[in-house]
């Protein structure tokens, strides 16, 4: 299978990348959070505040670990990394890529995180978010792209570049 699929925090751009890159490559897009959206027929939030967090775990590992697609580009919720039987999948099923971002650049992107459909346990920050997940996306990657500094084109760029790379090995 050669599926790319984007992983990474909230705001880094999997969504807006993912459309691009496709386009790029002659691909698909397909967003799993619009996917978990479509199938339960409600927003994330909505999911996170009616299921609370290990209920809407299940439903983003369900909904993920069954994705049957070719020439793809996917972009997945920031938290589908929890979902160990939907990361194997996706691994299985094509690349995977970590969209790395630092803390502070993360902070500036990011507006209203419930609205966004974050998956936070209560009282958890944003930094404590970022580094609970950050080893967590850094185990699942086959390939890191660093994202810091970059506008959308120089990320773009360096996605395209490093996945050349990755094919040429």
């Amino acid at each position: 299978m050669n599926n790319i699929t984007l992983i990474g925090m909230p705001g880094a751009g999997k969504s807006t990348l993912g459309v691009v890159l496709a386009k790029i490559l002659g691909y698909e897009f397909l967003d799993s959070d619009l996917l978990i959206q479509k199938e339960e027929k409600r927003r994330l939030y909505q999911i996170i505040d009616e299921e609370g967090e290990e209920g809407f775990k299940a439903i983003e590992n369900r909904v993920n670990a069954s994705i049957e697609t070719e020439d793809t580009v996917i972009a997945t919720g920031g938290s589908v990394v929890y979902c160990s039987e939907a990361m194997e999948h996706l691994k299985s099923i094509g690349k995977v890529v970590y969209l790395r971002l630092s803390l502070e650049s993360l902070e500036k992107r990011l507006g209203n995180l419930k609205k966004r459909g974050v998956l936070l346990k209560e009282g958890q920050t944003l930094k404590s978010l970022y580094e609970e997940r950050v080893p967590l996306y850094e185990k699942y990657a086959d390939i890191v792209v660093d994202e810091e500094g970059k506008d959308l084109e120089a990320s773009l760029q360096a996605l395209l570049e490093t996945l050349q790379k990755e094919i040429n090995k």
